[in-house]
């Protein structure tokens, strides 16, 4: 029974860690690059499709998940249904429904597990009955606790933005180290770095060194699986998101000493160099180049490109090059196996 239970967590880190990824990375990579083109009818449904995209993360989540614990057509589609409602990603608009965003991370992975739980026991007990009531029965069994713990994941996320909040009453280069740290961790948690960041209205300098931590974190993870990971999976720790560790990373807590050691040291000089941002980019990164451009567009002051290059490049660069030297290479405290992805 602990082994099934381990099997069906992992499942769950494994499965929402590659859905973040698919439904989020067409976003980050177009995004900022669309702004840079004329508005037309093309560009116009571009924008469509990557912002239509985020919403499906419920749905993408309970697929690959189902196909991880590998679940028939019938259960996965009916975990997708309970997923779809706990995202809260959708609300009654004069007759309408709006869709906004990816939704609650943290309830959907909570969903996703308790739906496979669901999804299981009845299989059992459904028999011929199953293709006419499992999915109904999913739906108002899991949905509904879904709804319930709603509030809580919510209250869950409000609490870290609090105590966010609270490291930017510090000294900037203080507060820099320590946002660096908080978003470096954030980012491979169930927690979602860009909702903390909107929240907390992160704006300045703080969102600078959040963007430098997370980052840095991409940069660390990514060269110390490299070996073990296919080029597409390094890349997507940057180019995409870093979460794509999440299950590896609570898997192993070890993995975070690295992650906190480079995002501090890269929020730190972040700060240093008065790099700055805005709440919406606090909690992306490097993900389609939105961390870099948009200090480059709001930061001030004399060699502005080249400071840049030194916040997100050079020193979440170095800074992962060395805990590879220390942590994979010297130590062998981390193994190259430790970081593979679930692909």
């Amino acid at each position: 029974m602990k082994a099934k239970l381990k099997e069906l967590t992992m499942a769950t880190l494994n499965g929402n860690a590659i859905a973040i990824v698919i439904a989020l990375i067409p976003s980050a990579l177009l995004s900022q690059l669309l702004r840079f083109c004329p508005v037309n009818s093309v560009t116009t449904s571009i924008t469509f499709m990557i912002t239509l995209a985020q919403t499906a993360f419920p749905f993408i989540a309970a697929f690959a998940v189902g196909m991880i614990l590998r679940l028939s057509t019938l259960q996965v589609g009916s975990m997708a249904l309970a997923t779809f409602v706990a995202a809260g990603s959708a609300s009654p608009q004069k007759g309408a429904f709006l869709l906004s965003g990816s939704g609650i991370i943290l309830n959907i992975m909570l969903t996703t597990f308790i739906a496979s739980i669901l999804v299981i026991i009845l299989d059992r007990f459904l028999g011929q009955f199953k293709i006419i009531l499992e999915s109904l029965l999913v739906l108002l069994i899991a949905g509904r606790i879904s709804l319930l713990t709603k509030p809580v994941m919510v209250a869950i996320q409000t609490a870290i933005g609090e105590v966010t909040q609270a490291a930017t009453t510090m000294s900037p280069l203080l507060m820099g180290g320590a946002l660096g740290i908080i978003f470096g961790v954030l980012i491979v948690s169930p927690i979602s770095s860009v909702a903390i960041a909107m929240a907390i209205s992160l704006a300045g300098v703080g969102s600078g060194a959040a963007n430098a931590g997370i980052v840095a974190c991409s940069f660390t993870l990514a060269w110390m699986g490299a070996t073990v990971n296919p080029l597409g999976g390094t890349l997507a720790h940057f180019l995409g998101s870093p979460k794509i560790q999440m299950a590896n990373m609570l898997e192993r807590p070890r993995l975070f000493i690295p992650v906190i050691i480079a995002s501090g040291i890269a929020g730190l000089c972040a700060a240093l160099l008065d790099m700055t941002g805005t709440p919406f980019s606090a909690g992306f990164g490097f993900a389609g180049l939105i961390g870099p451009l948009t200090a480059y567009q709001y930061s001030t002051g004399e060699f502005l490109l080249l400071r840049v290059t030194i916040a997100f490049v050079l020193v979440p660069a170095l800074s992962a090059g060395l805990m590879n030297l220390i942590f994979v290479k010297r130590t062998d405290f981390i193994q190259p196996t430790d970081l593979k992805l679930n692909l």
